[in-house]
């Protein structure tokens, strides 16, 4: 697909945060744990948890970058720690953690992201400990 078929989309779906933009089966990532989200309401609904259930966050935009097969956001999760999130209660506490996403596109629209979320930057402004692994 060409590149600015790919920047609309994308920059449809970062700003306007409207689904269409999506494949019906896009796939997110999180790379962190391995957790997926398959089609355009699982996909929206994680978002909501993550922005608005999890924290009460928005994002800032440091980097954006496509071309005609892949796109790449890097930013910062700004907000409240507001629910449970990598097993640690809400804190109230404020943070802003880095966050980059990649994206694959087909025909147009986001088919997958895979995203990087600075979990350990997160834990040390909310005064959780890291988890230790077995």
């Amino acid at each position: 697909m060409s590149l600015d078929a790919n920047r609309r989309a994308l920059q449809g779906y970062l700003v306007e945060h409207d689904e269409r933009y999506l494949a019906s089966d896009a796939v997110f990532t999180d790379m962190s744990s391995g957790q997926e989200w398959t089609g355009r309401e699982a996909v929206a609904g994680m978002l909501h948890w993550f922005y608005e259930v999890a924290f009460d966050a928005t994002f800032e935009n440091r980097t954006l970058v496509v071309d005609e097969e892949h796109g790449m956001l890097e930013g910062t999760v700004v907000g409240r720690h507001i629910g449970e999130f990598a097993g640690v209660p809400a804190t109230g506490r404020n943070f802003r953690a880095p966050i980059c996403v990649a994206y694959d596109f087909r025909d147009g629209q986001i088919a997958r992201g895979r995203f990087y979320f600075a979990v350990p930057a997160f834990l040390a402004q909310v005064g959780a400990a890291a988890p230790t692994a077995a």
